[in-house]
């Protein structure tokens, strides 16, 4: 053979070599940034049950000093059961999957909002310890809500720079990855609700 004919056998091998570190590195790229989404969805997940899982024994605190407001605590308890039917696979983040899951979330953010407003009638309710405890959990719980919700599109954020910016842009669809959706304010978010106790 001659050295012609070498250079092009090396420039070839070269060319094939840095295709595959390109498709493979991209690759493996995209599944890591997804799986970051996917744990941090798992985290999002997590916080909204520790929510829901607090509001049954609130429900039944304030039902011992409030039993005449039996409509609010109800709907309390239905908000809860919606919020809690919406599960996303986070392979499923779509813009309708997404939608669903913060309206039920925020049915149950109002309905709680006026649990809140009816607790002002009730100043011994407000002195009870078990009552103050309940209150702090929940307090915590919807700050770990907000912190999570910003990982969660950080990462989201992450993910879809990976995947649209170029060449991966070209790439994903073939490795079958998708734009996933952000968390978005609820509508009137801008005016943020007072919640006393």
């Amino acid at each position: 053979m001659s050295k012609k004919t070498w250079i092009i056998i090396g420039v070839v091998v070269v060319a094939v070599f840095i295709l595959y570190r390109v498709f493979v590195g991209s690759y493996n790229n995209m599944v890591k940034n997804d799986q970051l989404v996917k744990e941090q969805w798992a985290n999002v997940e997590n916080v909204y049950q520790r929510r829901a899982d607090l509001i049954p024994n609130l429900v039944n605190t304030v039902k011992g000093y409030a039993t005449h407001e039996k409509e609010t605590l109800e709907g309390v308890m239905n908000a809860r059961a919606q919020a809690t039917s919406i599960k996303i696979d986070a392979n499923s983040l779509t813009p309708e999957n997404m939608a669903k899951f913060q309206e039920a979330q925020s049915g149950l953010t109002q309905a709680m909002s006026k649990l809140m407003v009816v607790m002002e009638k009730y100043p011994d309710l407000k002195a009870n310890q078990n009552f103050l405890e309940l209150q702090a959990q929940l307090e915590g719980t919807e700050n770990r809500i907000a912190t999570e919700r910003r990982k969660f599109n950080e990462t989201v954020k992450e993910y879809n720079n990976t995947i649209l910016g170029f060449p991966n842009t070209l790439l994903a669809g073939m490795y079958g990855f998708k734009e996933k959706e952000f968390f978005k304010a609820d509508e009137g978010a801008k005016t943020a609700p007072k919640v006393e106790f």
